[in-house]
């Protein structure tokens, strides 16, 4: 919903300029500026609660609250309101933990007992917090000791922000015309697809309709006359006429060879009529134009290929035909053409709006694709960028590491730099960024320079460099701890959370996977995952098991509960781990080591798209020997694709490959319900 807010008041602004309504415009303008409700944007609502919190501001506090109550809670059902009141009471009790664990001022603390008293003391839930000015360590306290944790805090903050997200999906009925017509293209957008959908259906309904009715005829089909007559035939009929040792039996043969033609004709008639397809019928044709002798053979040795072909054709090629047993139907494929240099991180948003990509320039776009394609925002950088990774809360916030030593929070909405944090002076490149589901952090791999000293080095050496492996709070913007890696410290390549960020999966340059618990920030198991450098690592769909690829060229999937057992195992070829080679003139080579994510899972972990020379690839995984079964090749691509990304939404997916000529290439499927 905030979103369409926002959408509309961009529109009603283009309207008031083109109007010369400069005075409504200024007027426009102020009331957003104080608008208390904040375009609907639950993230803004939140942050002006915290501000409240964070300033010690108790009459803003609550009359911000009580604003939000006249104008949205009080539209609620009555079953509802307990659920209000509890949010207000876990509110004011977040005030007042962080009016202790902040600047320990008692003074705030008993001034907000004291304004709060006659609201309160009649509240059961409040009669034992009234002595905790009085507590000399209410932190070490077992009644208030669960309040100073984080996980309290995160827990509160994401079911207010739940609450007030669901809350705003429900308004979409009071919604005034001008904010409906976000519903609008949502519900045309959703009947779209479900017609494409039942389209398709009808399709391959049809298909195996033709294809049973074309089986029942072939089975009870009566045999040409031709054909049951064959072992009548005279050998006159089967040779070849010798003009010249048979000179003297011409006038006897004339009249087998004719009823032979007529044969042969009535057959082919019969099998125009079997095989209604047009590849055989052109087969009939030039059968109709070849000799006496090669006839027959021709008639019967065409039947069976005719069949072959037929169930041939009804599988999917490149360009995305219709199949039975095909689970994806690639619908169109559209090109980003706006980078001039290889592709280093091509990724999607949570929302699956809006794609982040980055090259070897160091040149980061961030466009949309839906319903156009169009860029949003392009950021140059000075420093070399090495690193790419979305937030998750906000969504409009993007993490950028670079090669000396700094990560930079962007926003792309309001095109600038909120932060930039330096990591190590000593470990200056930043070679993998994960954000945590919550967003409240973001782990950080830094690396020593390469012993060349250049930021990038071709081929990777076989001592694999010092590394760094680092927790920060997005909203302090400071470091929380370093994570101990053991052996040695040693470079981290690539980093992925699970869906609830308890556990975070790393793939490294010595080839181990460390898999860490985040709960107490250690390491939970590592064991030797690859020769040579992981360049990849993903949790699987049920988080039972994690993927890799690495140097080696192994696409391997881990048990996490029987630390280095391999549950399968594929050789992938060269062009879908790296290092990518780009072949040009006069024995010109372009050579770039894996940066960017190598594979990508469907919405149901089921199939993966990974790299190859010429586009996307995506594999069944089938759990047995061989571990990947191939469904379908993307293509489109005239060099080799270097990272991919896959954004699923209801049945149509789009698939993001990128490759070393800066072209990107979105294939939207269509997925198949079995």
């Amino acid at each position: 919903m905030g979103s369409a807010v926002e959408r509309t008041d961009e529109h009603v602004r283009e309207y008031l300029i083109y109007r010369g309504f400069t005075n409504t415009l200024k007027h426009l303008d102020n009331e957003i500026k104080a608008d208390k409700e904040k375009g609907f944007r639950v993230d803004k609502i939140i942050d002006q609660l915290l501000q409240f919190i964070q300033s010690f501001d108790l009459s803003g506090l609550k009359e911000y609250w009580l604003y939000l109550d006249r104008r949205l809670f009080c539209r609620l059902e009555d079953v509802y309101r307990s659920t209000v009141n509890k949010l207000r009471t876990s509110l004011y009790r977040y005030y007042v933990i962080n009016t202790i664990q902040v600047i320990r001022n008692l003074e705030k603390t008993q001034e907000f007992f004291q304004k709060q008293a006659l609201e309160l003391q009649g509240q059961a839930e409040w009669r034992d917090w009234f002595i905790l000015p009085f507590i000399p360590a209410p932190e070490q306290n077992p009644a208030f000791s669960p309040y100073f944790s984080r996980q309290w805090s995160d827990t509160f903050l994401v079911s207010l922000h739940n609450f007030l997200s669901v809350l705003f999906q429900c308004m979409h009925i009071l919604l005034p015309v001008l904010l409906s017509f976000d519903a609008e293209v949502q519900k045309t957008t959703s009947l779209t697809e479900e017609n494409e959908q039942l389209c398709q259906m009808v399709f391959a309904l049809q298909g195996e309709s033709r294809d049973q009715k074309d089986g029942d005829e072939m089975v009870h089909h009566k045999l040409p006359a031709y054909v049951q007559n064959m072992d009548r035939l005279e050998d006159t009929e089967l040779e070849p006429v010798n003009s010249q040792s048979q000179a003297g039996h011409q006038p006897a043969q004339q009249q087998p060879t004719h009823l032979r033609h007529k044969r042969i004709q009535d057959h082919e008639k019969e099998r125009k009529e079997l095989f209604s397809k047009p590849p055989a019928q052109v087969s009939d044709e030039k059968k109709g134009e070849a000799s006496d002798a090669e006839a027959p053979a021709e008639a019967c040795i065409d039947v069976p290929d005719s069949s072959a072909h037929t169930r041939t054709s009804g599988g999917v090629g490149e360009g995305g035909g219709l199949s039975a047993e095909q689970p994806f139907i690639k619908l169109s494929q559209e090109e980003y053409g706006e980078h001039h240099s290889s592709i280093m991180h091509c990724r999607v948003d949570c929302s699956g709006r809006r794609v982040a990509s980055l090259d070897v320039d160091g040149v980061i776009k961030v466009w949309s694709f839906n319903p156009i394609m169009q860029t949003k925002a392009t950021i140059m950088s000075k420093s070399p960028l090495l690193s790419l990774e979305w937030a998750t809360k906000p969504d409009r916030l993007l993490l950028l590491g670079s090669g000396v030593g700094t990560v930079r929070l962007y926003d792309t909405d309001a095109k600038k730099n909120l932060y930039e944090m330096n990591i190590d002076e000593t470990h200056p490149r930043i070679l993998s960024l994960a954000c945590s589901p919550s967003g409240s952090s973001f782990v950080c791999s830094a690396a020593a320079l390469s012993r060349s000293g250049s930021v990038e080095s071709v081929p990777r050496l076989p001592i694999p460099v010092s590394g760094q492996l680092l927790l920060w709070d997005t909203k302090t913007v400071k470091q929380q701890l370093q994570f101990s890696l053991e052996p040695e410290p040693v470079a981290i390549n690539c980093t992925a959370f699970n869906h609830n960020g308890n556990l975070l999966v790393t793939g490294a340059a010595d080839g181990v996977i460390r898999l860490f618990d985040m709960q107490r920030y250690e390491s939970a198991m590592s064991w030797r995952a690859h020769e040579g450098e992981v360049y990849s690592v993903e949790f699987s769909y049920d988080e039972n098991t994690v993927f890799s690829i690495g140097e080696d060229g192994k696409f391997i999937q881990w048990n996490i509960h029987r630390c280095g057992v391999k549950q399968s195992e594929q050789l992938l070829p060269q062009d879908a781990t790296g290092p990518f080679i780009l072949s040009g003139y006069s024995g010109y080579k372009q050579v770039q080591v894996p940066r960017g994510r190598l594979f990508a899972f469907d919405s149901e972990g089921q199939h993966v798209l990974t790299c190859s020379s010429s586009g996307g690839l995506i594999y069944r995984l089938t759990n047995g020997d061989p571990a990947l079964e191939s469904v379908l090749s993307l293509g489109g691509h005239k060099a080799p694709v270097v990272t991919v990304d896959w954004c699923s939404a209801v049945d149509c997916g789009t698939c993001l490959t990128a490759s070393m000529d800066g072209k990107i290439k979105l294939s939207t499927l269509l997925a198949q319900k079995s």
